[in-house]
């Protein structure tokens, strides 16, 4: 994707006329792909009405959290962000249409944050996440920051949680220390190449 260290999977889909199987997740194929594993230590799942607008996201470096994102039902339209102080690629984002009939997937790694709005009601999405939720240590952005400029495509106005609805600027939250640096995120990487010494 325009942002690095974030990965669009499209699975194969096997159709006939009682409907469709793929893989969602293959821990080997995307182990392979990214150079590491990707330990799943952690499910979640969300179900949002039309209009909801969830993030954006990201975790403190450490514990970091990698996600791997799908919509099991409905659809939405999900935007990553390099928010790693120091990237290259810093403020790039990219949005992408998820839904359950493609069944495309989003690989998020740590350091990077992420949102979605709900385009459909009772859409549902899956993250699998590398580390297990750590009170105190989510980091919440302004979605609307118009440092970010992001194209939500609002039809209406969104329903959003209190949490996110106040949430701070990129500036603010670079400021005060909450995001990641880019050298720590790719030293985290290259220790989960390495694995446990």
């Amino acid at each position: 994707m325009a942002v690095p260290d974030a990965y669009h999977i499209t699975p194969y889909q096997h159709r006939d006329e009682r409907g469709s199987f793929y893989e969602s997740f293959r821990h080997d194929r995307l182990a392979e792909e990214l150079g590491r594993p990707v330990p799943v230590a952690q499910v979640n799942y969300s179900v949002s009405r039309r209009s909801t607008l969830r993030g954006l996201h990201g975790t403190l470096l450490p514990p970091g959290q990698a996600k791997v994102v799908c919509v099991v039902r409905g659809a939405v339209l999900d935007i990553v962000v390099d928010l790693r102080v120091g990237s290259p690629t810093w403020g790039v984002h990219e949005a992408n249409r998820l839904s359950a009939e493609s069944g495309d997937t989003l690989f998020v790694a740590e350091g990077l944050v992420h949102g979605f709005l709900a385009l459909t009601d009772d859409t549902c999405v899956s993250y699998l996440c590398s580390t297990e939720f750590v009170p105190g240590t989510q980091v919440d952005i302004d979605p609307f920051d118009p440092d970010l400029a992001l194209p939500w495509r609002l039809s209406e106005a969104p329903l959003m949680s209190r949490k996110d609805s106040t949430a701070i600027s990129v500036a603010e939250a670079r400021d005060t220390g909450l995001l990641a640096r880019y050298e720590d995120c790719l030293a985290y990487y290259e220790a989960l190449r390495e694995g446990p010494r």
